[in-house]
């Protein structure tokens, strides 16, 4: 593995991540044909927080957190930290002092594919973070790593200036480049759902709106009255 730093990697325009931030994890992602998740083992710490911004990313050794001091340099406001680890971790490998530090710099969140701990400070100042665990074992700084270089996490790749969108369904990774699709596909999704949530307050069922209750016979799908099913069962149960 190649120990670098990557200074200024092109980042995702600013006005564009907050747009796609507010259509919130779960539309982008749907939008963007279910891509760009960095799956169900990354959590919020705490609840109630929808952030977005770009990505500077860092590779770290398991346990040790050196890299994630070189990438605090790199930080800029609108960031997001992405880190996860060689092999897989648990180490409480973020806290309190680094939240400030990145709070200073203008970072908006954390993401990281190992642990974190200090979770009643990141709370009570506010610093949203993601992250696979949470551990008070603390960690080492000795071994190099790598910032602003392609990381993976949950199978997604994660690139330095890519969007990353955080909310209380997950984490979700938005290529620089299919920046302005993704907005356009999440505004007619959310457009799309506005007029369906009408129309179940109205009473229509998503049996119909879907069209799928026509679906339902070719499915094999039968509608019978209780009395029928009753007698049905009855039978089946004596053998008859």
């Amino acid at each position: 593995m190649r120990t670098v730093v990557v200074t200024n990697p092109p980042r995702a325009d600013a006005a564009s991540v907050d747009t796609l931030a507010r259509y919130g994890v779960a539309t982008v992602h749907e939008a963007m044909g279910r891509t760009g998740c960095l799956g169900p083992s990354i959590r919020p710490v705490h609840l109630g927080s929808r952030v977005g911004g770009t990505a500077v990313t860092v590779l770290s050794w398991p346990g040790d957190n050196l890299m994630i001091h070189v990438a605090v340099e790199q930080c800029r406001p609108g960031d997001m930290l992405v880190v996860t680890t060689t092999s897989p971790s648990t180490d409480g490998m973020f806290g309190e002092l680094f939240a400030t530090a990145l709070q200073h710099r203008g970072v908006r969140g954390l993401v990281i594919n190992a642990g974190v701990r200090d979770v009643a400070e990141l709370h009570a100042m506010g610093f949203p973070v993601w992250s696979a665990a949470v551990s008070a074992q603390g960690t080492v700084k000795a071994t190099p790593g790598s910032v602003n270089v392609p990381v993976t996490i949950g199978g997604q790749v994660v690139r330095p200036g890519d969007v990353i969108l955080a909310d209380d369904d997950g984490v979700l990774c938005v290529p620089r480049g299919r920046v302005p699709d993704a907005i356009a596909a999440s505004k007619a999704r959310e457009e799309k759902e506005a007029a369906t949530r009408e129309a179940f307050r109205r009473g229509e069922l998503g049996l119909d709106r879907y069209g799928l209750r026509a679906r339902l016979p070719g499915m094999g799908i039968e509608y019978v009255e209780y009395a029928e099913y009753v007698e049905y069962a009855d039978h089946a149960e004596s053998g008859a």
